[in-house]
């Protein structure tokens, strides 16, 4: 009996609605590798990846041909061992739309009405002004890697009345994206936008897109947001930007070290604020992932291989 491998818990119903579409697959799930650990070799397809998954099912013996991975980024698999061996590889892009750009914009609109300063006083009791606050309706968004995330992240700019600009590799344009470019027109957007941000994977061609360079291109005025992959950003060259004031000030929830250590400069930044990785995060995460895995899961029984959110291994997204 083929195995179906799923290195997450799923709920009671979540299990059965696999088992009544694959009546001849065993699965086995939770999050205790004692579980599935002893079961991970004769797997053919495994939901979720980690260091056990990838000692046992990138053996030459094993029956590994789809990884269904629970995250949207696999900048942190062995891709090209996967592509070796001829394994397909899906993510759960798409799941992180509604909650990623809400935290863009609680980062935005903190900024621009500096909520976070306000909130440092509150937490010494001071009634104490913030000095001239401004508005987001009317502004420039920048949008680097418009995916999922940005399209999200465009159409909600529409509702403040802002000037979208997009970058995506193929330019191909989009609805809510005023104007699109391609990587060749990143510069005209930096120099454009008041706020940029950036939802890009980590790949090969995108670690440190973010350096000096494309911080002097900015306004003096302009506020950077990373939401994507922390590797994207020169750390140093962004530290160096908002203690000049080349840039005013950025909003970070990825980092090129995680847990960002005590000893960083951001911590102590007036200009910055930083969540922990977490701006995916949303209690609908699981729901929204396992329907993604049940429309690939259809294709594979039927003969096809999974459509939905496929890897191109040679794109590293």
């Amino acid at each position: 009996m083929p195995k179906i491998i799923c290195l997450h818990t799923l709920t009671g119903e979540q299990a059965e609605r696999i088992r009544q579409a694959a009546p001849a697959w065993e699965l086995i799930h939770g999050k205790d590798k004692e579980l599935w650990l002893d079961h991970l070799q004769d797997a053919e397809i495994v939901v979720g990846w980690n260091k056990s998954a990838e000692e046992v099912c990138l053996k030459k013996d094993s029956k590994l041909r789809w990884v269904q991975n629970w995250g949207a980024g696999v900048d942190k698999l062995p891709l090209g061992r996967l592509a070796d061996r001829g394994a397909i590889l899906t993510n759960a892009s798409g799941v992180h739309a509604f909650p990623i750009s809400e935290t863009i914009y609680a980062m935005m609109l903190a900024f621009t009405r500096k909520l976070h300063l306000s909130v440092r006083h509150q937490l010494h009791s001071e009634w104490k002004g913030t000095g001239s606050l401004g508005e987001i309706h009317g502004k420039t968004i920048g949008i680097i890697g418009v995916g999922a995330i940005g399209e999200e992240t465009a159409r909600l700019a529409k509702a403040f009345g802002m000037k979208v600009l997009g970058v995506r590799r193929s330019g191909q344009p989009s609805g809510f994206v005023d104007a699109m470019h391609d990587l060749n027109g990143l510069a005209a957007v930096l120099r454009k936008s008041d706020f940029v941000v950036v939802t890009l994977p980590l790949t090969d061609e995108t670690r440190h897109m973010f350096s000096k360079a494309q911080f002097e291109l900015m306004k003096p005025t302009a506020m950077y947001i990373n939401i994507g992959r922390g590797g994207t950003t020169d750390t140093e060259a962004l530290i160096e930007a908002l203690r000049t004031g080349v840039i005013a000030g950025a909003g970070l929830d990825v980092f090129e070290q995680e847990p960002l250590p005590a000893s960083s400069p951001l911590w102590q930044m007036e200009n910055v604020i930083m969540t922990p990785h977490n701006s995916g995060s949303t209690e609908q995460y699981n729901e929204r992932a396992f329907e993604i895995l049940m429309r690939n899961l259809q294709d594979y029984l039927q003969g096809r291989e999974p459509s939905v959110n496929r890897v191109d291994y040679g794109k590293q997204y």
